[in-house]
């Protein structure tokens, strides 16, 4: 729907609403949705928003939003969509790397290293999708309405990382499965650390380095903890918005299509935002030009044309082999047709 007939019908609901009040027949769907982390852009600026305030504007007061962040409901990343489907909650941003222990299917959109730029990103999300979208409803009993990406996700470590070499040895903080198998066919040793715990870690050797989002490092003031930022594209923290199916089902027809097409202008949001976000917290973090706070001074290391080449071995030999057996030979040949095909990458199961 284009944006003046999405205009007139939202006018034309909201009218309708304001000359017959809404009877016990027509209530309006609430919607209780759990979000990602409150601190950082995407659930400030996006999430939050458009659950406390967009839809019920956008739908003239048909859908009412109640959500808060998995930070301030104390949750854990693995915990959000078993209480989707058990309906505990209608509606749940996340990453599928926190829903992969039930079936790696979920990395294939975001596996480590492929992809090194957001262009390139949301072409394998876009390619992805339905896979990602069928495997929500069987699994979850959820339908998938949205991938949309964090910054991406690179490595800040407190020791001389000058290029892929230098991280032979070095143990590294990691957060999924797939970017633990970068990390080993690296040369390096992946080590599990709680968000929270990581500033300490750095400062005490625990690990060497560790991996994040552009902005949340920035924001998290690791650059007052670690000296070299290397920006070899690791990730993109690729993250989904899902909804309960029955709740999902209990909707008119009329709020389906207006919540599907407020859920495609945010991920449209989103997916700009990131875009620009990601250069903005770089240039923050290594003394770069920054509006939105005081500059770090860690030294921007990124990736020669020989680190890609490594990662390419790396990516074929290690990644995509080990992920291809963690999901079997059907998940990796729907990956092949799919990403593969838009990589030029292929995925084998020995």
């Amino acid at each position: 729907m284009n944006t003046l007939l999405k205009t007139l019908a939202v006018a034309s609901v909201a009218t309708s609403l304001a000359v017959s009040p809404l009877n016990a027949a027509d209530k309006p769907a609430v919607i209780k949705a759990v979000g990602t982390w409150g601190n950082l852009t995407n659930y400030a600026k996006h999430e939050g928003p458009f659950w406390n305030s967009v839809i019920s504007e956008a739908s003239g007061g048909q859908i009412l939003g109640e959500i808060k962040p998995m930070t301030e409901l104390g949750l854990k990343g693995f915990e959000i969509m078993r209480l989707v489907k058990n309906g505990v909650f209608d509606f749940a941003f996340g990453l599928p790397g926190y829903v992969a222990a039930e079936n790696a299917v979920f990395e294939g959109a975001d596996l480590s290293s492929l992809t090194q730029d957001i262009a390139t990103e949301r072409k394998v999300a876009e390619a992805y999708y339905p896979i990602m979208e069928k495997n929500f409803a069987q699994i979850y009993n959820a339908k998938l309405l949205m991938l949309y990406p964090f910054p991406s996700q690179t490595l800040w470590c407190n020791a001389e990382v000058n290029g892929l070499a230098d991280l032979k040895g070095k143990k590294i903080r990691v957060y999924s499965t797939s970017l633990g198998d970068f990390v080993e066919g690296a040369g390096g040793v992946s080590v599990t650390v709680s968000f929270a715990e990581v500033i300490p870690a750095l400062e005490k050797g625990v690990v060497d380095c560790a991996i994040t989002g552009t902005m949340s490092a920035y924001k998290a003031n690791w650059q007052q903890v670690a000296t070299h930022a290397y920006t070899l594209r690791v990730g993109w923290g690729l993250a989904f918005g899902a909804m309960n199916l029955d709740k999902w089902n209990s909707l008119t027809a009329d709020q389906q299509s207006i919540l599907s097409a407020e859920i495609d202008a945010l991920n449209e949001r989103m997916w700009s935002e990131t875009a620009s976000e990601d250069e903005v917290a770089i240039a923050c973090i290594t003394g770069g030009a920054c509006e939105i706070g005081e500059s770090g001074s860690m030294k921007l290391v990124e990736p020669t044309e020989a680190d890609l080449e490594v990662r390419n071995q790396i990516a074929n030999d290690v990644i995509l082999a080990r992920w291809a057996e963690r999901c079997g030979e059907e998940c990796a040949n729907d990956w092949n047709k799919t990403v593969g095909a838009i990589l030029n990458m292929e995925a084998k199961v020995n």
